[in-house]
């Protein structure tokens, strides 16, 4: 086994699990899931079917991960966050056919106990504040806080707050990697050089 798996977690037959990934105490992981290599499951964490987790995931203890989600590559999931699949849950209308996708692209941060409504998609290297509401797509950078949650800022690759406007044009740098940003049309992209 090219992965590590508590005693107390369940992994069910049929699920792919990348080298290096680690599974914590009480996490179960569904057969249909497919996980990347280098990732991390806290304690009672539970992951899906119909899931696609990438490379380097952090899923921190508590969360849930039900069918529909994907999450891309180097996506961190603080304590306690929450997926949802079906918009509008009855318990006596079954709507198993009704799951609204949700994608969490490469780089994004989801705080601690935070909701991302079903039928969203998180923008690169999004960063959604603890406690936030998401309840429609993030953009790539975005700083995204408060119920429902409104973008306030902007967020580097390094995690830190870019000093940049919500609108207009502007350039950068993160003040840890130096890295330089530019904000155009409403979209921030890092620059290559």
């Amino acid at each position: 086994m090219q992965f590590t798996v508590h005693p107390t977690a369940i992994v069910d037959e049929g699920a792919q699990i990348g080298e290096g990934t680690r599974v914590w105490h009480w996490v179960h992981i569904c057969g249909g899931a497919r996980i990347g290599k280098g990732c991390s499951f806290g304690q009672n964490v539970f992951v899906g079917n119909d899931v696609a987790i990438g490379d380097n995931v952090k899923i921190q203890n508590n969360v849930s991960v039900y069918d529909a989600v994907t999450l891309e590559d180097d996506v961190f999931c603080g304590p306690s966050m929450v997926f949802t699949n079906v918009y509008n849950p009855r318990s006596a209308v079954n709507r198993k056919n009704e799951y609204r996708r949700t994608v969490v692209r490469k780089g994004a941060t989801l705080g601690a106990n935070s909701t991302i409504v079903c039928g969203t998609t998180i923008g690169e290297h999004a960063f959604v504040a603890a406690g936030a509401v998401v309840n429609r797509d993030v953009k790539p950078y975005a700083l995204m806080a408060g119920v429902p949650a409104r973008q306030i800022g902007w967020m580097s690759e390094a995690g830190e707050r870019l000093d940049l406007p919500l609108t207009g044009s502007a350039r950068c740098n993160c003040p840890i990697s130096g890295h330089s940003y530019s904000l155009a049309n409403g979209i921030v992209t890092r620059e290559t050089k």
